[in-house]
């Protein structure tokens, strides 16, 4: 019966009716019969869409952040072994991850992502976990960068370290955030753009500064003395700021051509962030600052005092590296807003949660409901005290970016007429290979990491708690789920 009405269907391309008073066309575009999911008929709305630059800018932050957060790399690992690692784990680790994403973001530009992708090629339980992680990890996540927000704040206005202040001042972060967002992608798009250009100024001075400085501060150190992050330490921290590349496929629909924009912008951000992390730390090497002044978050700031000095008695340049660690902590919060809000909402176009979940706003087309839901939750886990969790996240993000490389193959595999703007070089072996240098690197880094603790727990434990949890989670709520239809064979869209 579904390849009689197929066969109808293709007949009826192209013919026009007539709703409402309204001329309409048939289309012929049709979801594959082992994709069930639930059309939501909606008129085709003309809203705002995310252009390359901007969406190079927000996948910056949802990696990035800036330069901030790899100073432990250069405290543990010294100045040449650490410069190394920020150099070449981008071609193991980040250029597969990015070319992954480019071909499947061109060839499935779906509203979900990653989701989306795992979901088409493995079916309905992976793509829920693919989503389950993705949101579980966040909980962990996203409260780290108003407290980070906070920890900045301090160091300008001390009143926030005092009491309750910094826990305001973190709601605001997550308040500002949540209206930006509800103003629509492209308001996301084009904050990310200016806080890049902002936070990138200090650090652009510091490099421009550093070969006046050459040798003023003594003969770099090798190491920090005492320390026992080491080579594989080093690597550990420096995989958890080269990760997150696959957050910005979950805007795909809202994104301009983007079959087209997703290659251009996933290389474009990878070498944008490899310089944003290399070029500072090579400019402070010549200066003889030791590897041991980068003892952690704030780092880069007294730097700054030393290479700037003082301007009518203010330390001009650690000023600006404060403010850009505030802008650096929002903007990855807010960018982080827009990728995620999307897993509900496409997750609720497909029967997978509660239809609530589905509903955007009429002008701007934003999830409202996803984005207040999940501001919400993540505001009441700001009084949790999470640091940075690495191994946890290394772990939570590692398993759904397999699920992610092994959709890549089975695609290839089942879906060799896909069309696909870009493809991963190599044929079929390039695309397996892909994902080895990562899954290397992944395996190797669980391993390394054994103390961390999450809630009075060993972060492995509880890593594995919460990947069992997803899969208990989708059989406990089979009933919950709105029963997926099989969508028609047509779309309605209108002329």
């Amino acid at each position: 019966m579904l390849q009689k009405r197929t066969r109808k269907n293709s007949r009826n391309a192209g013919h026009e009716t007539r709703l409402g008073g309204q001329r309409y066309k048939l289309s012929s575009i049709s979801v594959p019969a082992n994709f069930p999911s639930r059309l939501i008929a909606t008129a085709k709305r003309k809203t705002a869409k995310l252009t390359l630059w901007p969406l190079v800018a927000a996948t910056f932050f949802m990696v990035s952040g800036g330069t901030y957060g790899t100073e432990e790399i250069i405290h543990g690992a010294g100045y040449g072994r650490g410069i190394l690692i920020l150099l070449f784990l981008p071609i193991f680790w980040s250029l597969p991850t990015a070319f992954m994403i480019g071909e499947l973001s061109s060839a499935l530009p779906q509203e979900g992502g990653y989701y989306a992708w795992v979901r088409r090629g493995l079916g309905n339980f992976w793509g829920f976990q693919e989503a389950w992680l993705s949101l579980a990890a966040s909980i962990f996540d996203m409260a780290i960068y108003p407290t980070l927000f906070v920890f900045y704040l301090k160091q300008v206005a001390p009143w926030f370290g005092q009491g309750h202040h910094g826990i305001l001042a973190g709601l605001l972060v997550i308040a500002g955030c949540t209206v930006l967002n509800l103003a629509g992608i492209r308001v996301v798009g084009i904050t990310s753009l200016w806080l890049f250009f902002l936070l990138s100024l200090p650090f652009a001075l510091v490099v421009v500064m550093a070969p006046l400085k050459v040798a003023a501060f003594g003969a770099p150190h090798a190491a920090a003395a005492g320390t026992s992050l080491g080579l594989l330490g080093g690597v550990l921290v420096a995989m958890w700021n080269y990760m997150g590349w696959d957050n910005a496929s979950t805007i795909a629909q809202e994104v301009e051509r983007p079959q087209r924009t997703y290659p251009k912008a996933m290389i474009a951000a990878v070498v944008l962030v490899s310089l944003t992390y290399v070029l500072p730390f090579v400019a402070v090497y010549f200066t003889g600052v030791p590897a041991s002044t980068f003892a952690g978050d704030g780092s880069w700031a007294t730097i700054g005092g030393l290479l700037g000095g003082k301007l009518l008695g203010i330390e001009w340049l650690r000023f600006l590296i404060v403010l850009g660690g505030m802008m650096s902590a929002f903007g990855m919060f807010n960018a982080l807003v827009m990728s995620y809000s999307r897993l509900p909402l496409a997750m609720a176009r497909e029967g997978m949660l509660p239809e609530i979940f589905a509903k955007t706003g009429r002008r701007t087309g934003t999830p409202w409901v996803a984005i207040i839901v999940l501001a919400s939750g993540w505001a009441l886990c700001l009084g949790l005290g999470f640091q940075r969790l690495i191994t946890l996240d290394i772990m939570l993000y590692g398993v759904s970016l397999m699920l992610e490389f092994v959709t890549l193959v089975v695609l290839r595999i089942r879906e060799p007429e896909l069309k696909r703007e870009f493809r991963v070089p190599g044929g079929l072996p390039g695309a397996i290979l892909a994902g080895a240098f990562p899954l290397a690197l992944l395996v190797l880094a669980v391993l390394k990491s054994q103390s961390e603790a999450v809630l009075g727990m060993n972060g492995l434990l509880f890593g594995a708690l919460i990947i069992g949890s997803g899969v208990l989670t989708y059989g406990a709520t089979r009933r919950l789920r709105t029963s997926a239809r099989r969508a028609p064979a047509e779309a309605i869209e209108a002329t």
